[in-house]
């Protein structure tokens, strides 16, 4: 069985909040996956939403968010899009960039795309690439 993980998954079971069911299930499916009873997949949207719950709401810095989603976004046993390229963008995330401008980021630079922006940060970024950066 193949479930695709919303970001109020992820939130319960790093914050252990909602209701101790919430909690229990959360924790439930992620060792299932772990034991490959069911497949998990963390979209790309879920992951910027976590990182934006997790700093807006729960008032987490961006050295707790990138620590805690990295571990848990490189366990091989859960389906993560992109894997690489999301974790390549947390050193832009940690430069004090959006998570999408972050993405985007790690993707011109690891395809090596220019980026189509009106967003001066985003643009300086992007003209001091260095394409041997090895992914």
């Amino acid at each position: 069985m193949k479930k695709l993980v919303d970001t109020n998954v992820i939130i319960r079971l790093l914050q252990k909040d909602g209701t101790a069911e919430q909690f229990a299930q959360a924790k439930k499916w992620f060792l299932q996956a772990e034991q490959k009873e069911i497949s998990l997949k963390i979209p790309t949207i879920v992951v910027a939403e976590t990182c934006y719950v997790l700093e807006s709401f729960y008032l987490h810095d961006r050295p707790t968010i990138v620590a805690t989603m990295s571990v848990l976004l490189s366990q091989s046993w859960i389906e993560v899009p992109g894997r690489t390229i999301l974790q390549n963008s947390w050193r832009w995330y940690m430069q004090g960039f959006h998570f999408v401008d972050s993405m985007l980021l790690s993707e011109a630079e690891y395809k090596n795309y220019d980026i189509a922006t009106f967003d001066k940060k985003v643009a300086t970024a992007v003209k001091g690439f260095e394409l041997s950066k090895a992914y």
